[in-house]
């Protein structure tokens, strides 16, 4: 019963235990116990809080977002740049790769005549040149004369494993291929050193054993290669019509088969030699550039070193191309200006006149061009009084100018 005592205990409620409602026994209540915020400081607080945003700011925002685009437009360079560069590969491959001339309308060196609309290459550093040099130092100056045109004359450089081996003749072609690539000439290179080579005449004996011949040839392949058909090679003068006096066909027909595959992977225009008019049949020569397979490159050459008419070769290799279902071919015209000497007459013979200058052939026939192969000048052997094979015989080119009225 409620006395109405103010000590009196409130009725405990159930989940609320009774308090007590004085102090805790020993507890003395003190005014500085009850400590409150400055109601100044708590107004600052709640608008403060009322202020702040949740998240970035809007400038942050903004920078943010500058930042997303300059990783995008870095992106988007980084992609443009690796599709150009794999564009360019991919077009290099294509154009100068084995299947370029697989490709629609790709052209296909050996189906082009190398010297139309271009000039021929006249190399530098030639006999000829040195000679001229030599004259005009002793006060010869008419000779200095002479020589210098015939220096200026475009004719074939000679390639040797003797004088460029492996490792020296790469270096040497991809000059020249650069040079005549940049002027947009036409260059012809004579590829000289299968093994036994010359082994019917002995004059210009030498080569190479069959497998370091093949390296050396693909060496000056690749080396050519890089001029986009500007340079020409004329393949191994002699080399097939020879095989009947030296007894080694099947041995020349492989090396030179394997010497072609080279020169058409780097799409080189290549001249398979084809001897000359008084020296081989057609049919014996047909025969041998079949079994070479010369349906593959541009076509042969004749009269390589040897003093045959224009005439009497043109009927020749107009026969053989017909034999071999239209091959093309050059002739060399370096020094055949004169008749045809008598049979057998080919080492140094008297009375040579220098022949035509060396241009493209577009008269409708198969002959792409007359070119000087064979440099005047160069002796043919140690024949008729001349020097060592390939050296620079001056009376004997002289004689030749001479005569031919220069």
């Amino acid at each position: 019963m409620n006395s109405g005592s103010g000590d009196d205990e409130a009725p405990a409620r159930p989940g609320n235990p009774r308090r007590p409602s004085g102090d805790l026994p020993g507890h003395v209540r003190r005014p500085e116990h009850v400590r409150r915020a400055d109601p100044a400081a708590v107004a600052a607080a709640n608008r403060t809080g009322r202020q702040q945003r949740s998240g970035p700011s809007p400038s942050e925002v903004a920078e943010a977002r500058r930042q997303q685009r300059r990783r995008r437009r870095r992106t988007w360079l980084v992609g443009v740049v690796v599709v150009l560069l794999a564009a360019v590969v991919i077009g290099l491959s294509l154009r100068h790769g084995p299947l370029a001339r697989n490709l629609p309308g790709a052209a296909d060196p050996q189906e082009t005549n190398p010297f139309e609309g271009r000039d021929l290459y006249v190399a530098s550093g030639t006999q000829a040149a040195g000679a001229a040099d030599a004259a005009r130092s002793a006060g010869r100056t008419r000779d200095a004369e002479v020589l210098d045109r015939l220096a200026d004359v475009p004719t074939a450089t000679w390639l040797t494993p003797e004088a460029l081996p492996r490792g020296q003749v790469g270096t040497f072609v991809r000059g020249i291929a650069q040079a005549a690539l940049e002027a947009d000439d036409a260059a012809v290179l004579v590829v000289y050193g299968i093994t036994d080579r010359d082994c019917s005449g002995d004059l210009s004996a030498g080569g190479l054993p069959p497998d370091d011949y093949a390296a050396w040839v693909g060496e000056i392949a690749s080396a050519a290669g890089v001029a986009e058909g500007h340079v020409a090679v004329v393949l191994e003068p002699d080399g097939l019509a020879s095989t009947f006096d030296c007894g080694n066909t099947d041995q020349r027909v492989g090396q030179l088969a394997g010497a072609l595959g080279s020169l058409v992977d780097a799409d080189v225009p290549t001249y398979v030699d084809a001897g000359h008019s008084n020296w081989r049949s057609v049919d014996e020569m047909a025969d041998l550039l079949r079994r070479v397979d010369v349906s593959r490159v541009r076509g042969f050459s004749t009269n390589v070193a040897a003093y045959q008419s224009d005439a009497d070769e043109r009927a020749y290799a107009e026969a053989l191309s017909s034999a071999l279902g239209g091959a093309h071919y050059v002739i060399d015209s370096g020094r055949n200006g004169a008749p045809s000497p008598a049979s057998g007459d080919w080492c140094n013979p008297s009375a040579r006149l220098l022949g035509q200058d060396p241009a493209a052939v577009t008269d409708g026939s198969h002959q792409d061009a007359r070119l000087w192969i064979k440099p005047p000048g160069e002796s043919d052997g140690t024949c008729n009084g001349g020097p060592d094979a390939g050296t620079f015989w001056v009376d004997r080119a002289l004689e030749m100018a001479f005569a031919s009225g220069w």
